[in-house]
C-alpha cells in the first residue's frame, strides 16, 4: 500500500507539473510544442473514441460526441498532458525511493 500511495502522489505531482507547462508554453509563444504535445495524445485518444458512442454523449453532453472535432481535440490534448505527467512521475518515483 505505501508504494501505491507514493506512486499516486508522484503521478499527481507529474500531472500538476505537466498541467502548468501548458500556460507557460502559451506565454512563451511555443505553440509548436503544444502542437507536438497534442500530436502525442492522438493515438490514445483515437483508441478511447472507439468506446461506445453513448458513453461519450453522456460524458460530454454533445450529440455524436465521438465524431465531434472539438471533443476529439480536447481529448487529444488531455491524453498528451496525461502522458507527459506519467513520464514526469516515473523519475520522481525513482528519485524518491528510500535506500
Amino acid at each position: 500500500m505505501p508504494n501505491l500511495m507514493r506512486f499516486s502522489l508522484c503521478l499527481f505531482a507529474g500531472l500538476l507539473i505537466s498541467g502548468l507547462c501548458l500556460p507557460v508554453l502559451m506565454l512563451l509563444g511555443r505553440f509548436d510544442w503544444i502542437a507536438l504535445l497534442v500530436a502525442t495524445g492522438k493515438p490514445l485518444a483515437h483508441l478511447a473514441l472507439l468506446l461506445p458512442g453513448e458513453l461519450w454523449t453522456q460524458l460530454s453532453g454533445v450529440e455524436d460526441a465521438a465524431n465531434n472535432p472539438h471533443v476529439r481535440s480536447f481529448l487529444e490534448m488531455c491524453m498528451g498532458v496525461a502522458q507527459l505527467g506519467l513520464l514526469l512521475a516515473l523519475p520522481i518515483y525513482r528519485l524518491g525511493k528510500q535506500p
